[in-house]
């Protein structure tokens, strides 16, 4: 049966806080097993969360790389999952991902169906979330798999509109996504305009890949950025003045 480990619920509060979340996104395949407690320690100071997932990854392998995570941290362990043969219940919650700019059903609701009879028999904590596909100004192992197109940053209405119907459809999280190594970030004005007009966390990651990036992001709005392993070699992105 599906559980909760009232994750959302400390998001929820980090808002209302004005406390700023960052998460390290792994993505499983390009993951070394062998050195995950060297890779954990030179994490930023600032982590508040780790998601695991990828565009493409093996069946297993993201149970094998979240089972090995959880031996050298006690951080908060979330699923980004590309498809629901990235689903384990060894994490503490899932990002039941939802891609709203796009036109595929599969990534819309198919694959969330075909979810069900694994996440009825496991414990993990099960968050709803809007994910929207933004230009990065590269072709995205995302809009590749998934066979869409993502949305033009110069097309900041439709953002903002596609983000509240996500909110309208019951999603408790957005996620504005430029794609893994995207050569541009959202923008502010996007992060700004989509903010005001949701009553949920903002999420936005892809392409960021400096502490001005990250400071930028919060200050447009986001609640929560997450990076790759711009930083791994770091062990903080001194945000704070």
């Amino acid at each position: 049966m599906m559980g909760s480990r009232n994750i959302y619920n400390t998001i929820l509060e980090a808002v209302t806080a004005k406390k700023k979340l960052l998460a390290i996104l792994i993505d499983p395949e390009k993951f070394d097993l062998e050195k995950a407690s060297e890779f954990l320690r030179n994490l930023p100071s600032e982590t508040t969360h780790l998601f695991i997932g990828g565009s493409t990854v093996p069946r297993g392998l993201t149970h094998q790389v979240v089972e090995t995570i959880k031996l050298y941290t006690a951080k908060t362990i979330v699923l980004f999952p590309g498809d629901v043969s990235q689903i384990t219940e060894s994490a503490d919650a899932l990002l039941y991902l939802s891609l709203f700019s796009g036109d595929n059903p599969e990534y819309l609701v198919g694959q969330q169906i075909k979810a069900v009879p694994l996440l009825r028999s496991i414990q993990i904590e099960i968050i709803p979330t809007g994910y929207i596909l933004v230009d990065g100004g590269n072709g995205s192992a995302v809009a590749t798999v998934t066979r869409t197109r993502p949305i033009p940053q110069h097309e900041i209405q439709r953002i903002v509109d596609t983000a509240v119907a996500a909110e309208l459809s019951g999603k408790k999280l957005i996620y504005l996504e430029a794609g893994s190594g995207a050569r541009i970030a959202i923008i502010p004005e996007i992060i700004s305009e989509v903010k005001k007009e949701l009553q949920i966390p903002l999420i936005v990651g892809g392409g960021i890949r400096t502490a001005d990036q990250v400071r930028a992001a919060y200050d447009a709005g986001a609640d929560m950025v997450v990076i790759g392993t711009a930083f791994e070699n770091g062990n903080s992105l001194k945000l704070k003045n």
